[in-house]
């Protein structure tokens, strides 16, 4: 084999610097996935659920929580983990219940890795088998049998948090 002398090698190595890049572009790390403003990109697949820790890979699922004082930001894997957090919760962070504090869901009919997100409030909750079993999907528009957000979270609820005797 023909030994390459030190400026063909130094050469070589520049001429693949940028492949990286065009891989990284093609792979979708250097893409915007339509994250609305002020929600923070949730890390597929290494983000964990603030609520069961489960990892959080079906993007149809995924919810974020951000508000508070602080900015802060708590990300689920179910809608229904979003439900029990702020159930859970509300005595320890009493700004979740405001207005102002932000609520995204995944819309379960989102295709891909193309995720539409829509404010958790306002959001139709259909029949879907879900992460943890809640078996609560998000939609924008009412479907026959869709319940409201309060609705899907006094199930969730209902079922989790039975009371004791």
């Amino acid at each position: 084999m023909k030994k390459m002398k030190r400026r063909e090698f130094c050469t070589s190595l520049f001429a693949l610097a940028p492949l990286p890049a065009a891989l990284a572009a093609l792979h979708g790390c250097a893409r915007d996935e339509g994250w609305p403003e002020g929600m923070q990109p949730i890390k597929w697949d290494r983000d964990t659920c603030v609520v069961c820790n489960m990892g959080i890979s079906d993007r149809r699922f995924a919810a974020e929580l951000r508000g508070g004082p602080k900015n802060n930001v708590f990300k689920f894997d179910d809608p229904g983990c979003l439900a029990l957090f702020l159930h859970d919760k509300a005595d320890k962070y009493p700004w979740i219940r405001e207005p102002a504090t932000k609520l995204w869901v995944a819309d379960v009919t989102s295709q891909g890795n193309a995720v539409r997100w829509l404010d958790a409030r306002s959001a139709h909750y259909i029949n879907k088998y879900s992460p943890m079993g809640y078996n609560f999907g998000a939609v924008a528009q009412p479907q026959p049998g869709s319940v409201d957000f309060a609705t899907m979270a006094e199930h969730v609820v209902a079922k989790v948090r039975k009371p004791q005797r």
